[in-house]
């Protein structure tokens, strides 16, 4: 314990310096100096960018995703094109059945808990929230401004092109996906009260463990820990309320909106809204998000329809430009392997597939089918990045707002520039997609809370007061992200989650024999039982 506080102390002691800095120098751009100035060197690292040539360089993060993505495609036989049906029927509760049939569970399957001793005494509880409710609750955490922001700065430095990248990623995200939420499930803990604790972390150290490799398993869990935490703290809280407060600042008036240069006001508001629903825990989540996630998705992908049909003529040359983009761009920045880059960076920002973090949520579902969940959780980067993603891009593509002269663009703008595309089409949108990307926002902070929790937990307990602390940190932190500019914001979310991926995807691509056992156990229960 005291070598994993000092570890954790040590990665988050230049943020101390952050409150002192900006009494001194003010606030909002001084928060971010102070905040850049702590993370600058984690960004750094994990943004390294290798040359290719003088003017292509690569970020090592996305070899490790892009080939582990690849290697579970081609290792379960394409499970993200042969099993999307059959994911869209458990989430429609068509195979629920089978949790009830004690028969039908092959033998020596003991999920949920997997092959943990420690678990066995309690594998009378099956979770905590159904299919819909782990998809809805991981979906809010994945289905967000990424989709919104981060399309419109991959189009406009990839160009047109970074779509088709963006699509073939989140395809073979589908993939990653399936393998960590099965893994998620198969070695989750259940307590006593019936409370579930999976993710990684759990993962690594049980799953390694039964490969001989207890050492490694720790230290990858407890490296993914600390991530996750600072992944809560960064892309699951401040970007997302930073970039809700541009929006609501924005359409009140820019600079001379009441609450100009007050985004601690609305950090202060926001903050106290996601506590009151953070405290309720993983089921009081799954209660919201089950209603908000499918009410955001619809309003914007039907909006995003409006405009595509109001512009139904210019769909087929959007597509063009997609995938001439994607071979042959012309004044685009790195050529086609910048194209990719932008893709492949957007795309796993946005469904997070290889993360890790999705399987945290999946975990806590009601079934004794680890497989079950993991079939369920290869639909989030399609509906992520395949579905909501793409409709952005053509969006952005029809009404011309692709073109070199955004390619400067900051998170900030690029908000404010997708916001304008449908504004062009549908005068009065901004105000609704404002009210979306509140609770977009929202939605992703209480998602995250959890996930953070999750690793905090690992880390130091599952006592009330460790919960507690926790969960007030997070609530700070909103005040923070609201306050701070967005630079320094951008870079660390970007980093931190990112940096969960590398002892993730290690540990997965170890454990895939695992999945395979797993999946063909639940594809021969439900040839049970429709024989």
């Amino acid at each position: 314990m005291k070598y994993r506080l000092l570890t954790l102390f040590t990665l988050f002691l230049p943020f101390l310096s952050i409150a002192q800095e900006a009494a001194e120098m003010g606030v909002d751009e001084k928060i971010d100096q102070a905040f850049g100035n702590a993370t600058g060197w984690f960004v750094n690292f994990i943004f390294y960018q290798i040359p290719f040539t003088e003017e292509i360089k690569v970020y090592w993060v996305l070899f490790p995703l892009i080939l582990g993505a690849t290697y579970f495609t081609i290792y379960f036989k394409f499970i993200n094109f042969r099993g999307f049906f059959t994911s869209v029927n458990i989430v429609r509760g068509k195979y629920d059945a089978i949790d009830h049939h004690e028969s039908l569970i092959a033998a020596g399957d003991s999920t949920p808990g997997g092959d943990a001793i420690e678990t066995i005494a309690v594998e009378g509880h099956d979770g905590e929230v159904s299919h819909f409710q782990a998809l809805t609750a991981a979906l809010s955490a994945t289905v967000g401004l990424g989709n919104i922001a981060g399309v419109a700065i991959a189009v406009s430095i990839g160009g047109a092109g970074a779509t088709f990248w963006m699509i073939v990623a989140g395809l073979l995200g589908m993939a990653s996906k399936f393998v960590e939420c099965t893994l998620g499930v198969k070695y989750r803990d259940i307590a006593e009260d019936g409370t579930v604790y999976g993710g990684p972390m759990y993962y690594l150290t049980k799953g390694l463990k039964s490969k001989g490799l207890v050492r490694l398993g720790k230290v990858l869990a407890s490296l993914f820990a600390i991530f996750v935490i600072g992944g809560s703290f960064g892309g699951g809280n401040m970007f997302q309320v930073n970039q809700a407060f541009q929006l609501v600042e924005n359409i009140t008036g820019g600079e001379n909106s009441i609450l100009y240069g007050k985004g601690w006001l609305f950090g202060v508001v926001m903050a106290i809204l996601v506590g009151i629903v953070i405290i309720g825990g993983i089921k009081k989540i799954a209660k919201v998000t089950d209603k908000i996630v499918p009410f955001m998705v619809v309003v914007y992908v039907a909006a995003s329809l409006f405009v595509l049909i109001a512009k139904y003529d210019m769909i087929g040359d959007a597509f063009l430009q997609i995938f001439n983009g994607a071979f042959s761009p012309e004044g685009v920045l790195g050529g086609a392997v910048g194209v990719l880059v932008q893709g492949f960076r957007r795309a796993a920002f946005s469904n997070e597939a290889g993360v890790g973090s999705a399987s945290i949520a999946h975990s806590a579902v009601k079934t004794k089918y680890a497989a079950s969940e993991g079939m369920v959780a290869l639909l989030e980067p399609f509906i992520d990045t395949v579905v909501v993603c793409t409709m952005t891009a053509l969006v952005l593509i029809i009404t011309g707002n692709v073109s070199a002269d955004n390619a400067t663009l900051n998170d900030a703008q690029a908000i404010l520039l997708t916001s304008g595309a449908f504004e062009s089409v549908i005068s009065w949108f901004p105000y609704v997609l404002t009210i979306a990307v509140v609770l977009f926002a929202f939605s992703t902070m209480i998602s995250w809370s959890y996930y953070g929790f999750q690793g905090w937990a690992y880390l130091f307990g599952r006592s009330k007061k460790m919960e507690y602390t926790y969960k007030i940190i997070f609530c700070i932190f909103v005040i923070i992200g609201a306050a701070a500019s967005l630079g320094s914001v951008i870079g660390f979310s970007d980093a931190m989650i990112f940096a969960m991926m590398v002892p993730n995807m290690v540990g997965i691509i170890i454990l895939a024999p695992k999945v395979k056992d797993e999946l063909n156990k639940y594809l021969k229960a439900i040839k049970n039982i429709h024989s």
